[in-house]
């Protein structure tokens, strides 16, 4: 990976999106990175959401957060706006959603991971986003950084033992 400019670290429920020399990076367990990348342009994004939805009073009742995947897909749909873009023109990259802890019995469909998952999948075919790339689900984390300039995503999936699993690490 190429030097950039500036990096940036996100945190849960942090957001990004920039057109410069950036390299953004972060730690993913149960949540999810989804990378929105516009081919043409070189401009893109990319978020840490940590629950599938808002349980609550109405968005237009409240300050959008970046915690929650729905909320995230409207900032995503902003900053497309103020670039003069839609977001099917973007190319989407979705990361995370591991399996933290193994409970004895525990159903894989129910944990938080995977509804994550289910979440950034469904809120991106409904924009008619291109989904590139889903590395998501096992036990583990993930470590990602999004080069903005290129599209590229280099990932390092540690599993649950903290063993690297180099058969899924590196650029895509």
């Amino acid at each position: 990976m190429k030097h950039a400019n500036k990096k940036i670290f996100l945190h849960p429920g942090q957001f990004s999106f920039t057109e410069k020399d950036v390299h953004i990076h972060t730690l993913l367990g149960s949540c999810i990175a989804i990378t929105l990348w516009h081919p043409r342009l070189h401009i893109g994004g990319m978020c840490h959401f940590t629950l599938p939805s808002y349980i609550g009073e109405p968005v237009s009742n409240r300050k959008l957060s970046g915690r929650y995947a729905d909320d995230v897909m409207q900032m995503f749909r902003h900053e497309a706006e103020r670039y003069n873009t839609i977001l099917s023109e973007y190319d989407a990259k979705v990361f995370g959603g591991g399996n933290m802890i193994r409970l004895k019995g525990e159903n894989v469909d129910n944990t938080i991971g995977t509804k994550n998952a289910s979440a950034a999948m469904k809120l991106l075919m409904q924009e008619n986003i291109n989904i590139m790339v889903m590395h998501v689900g096992e036990f583990g984390h993930r470590r990602i950084a999004f080069d903005v300039m290129t599209g590229d995503v280099w990932v390092r999936h540690v599993g649950k033992n903290g063993e690297r699993l180099p058969a899924i690490s590196g650029r895509i």
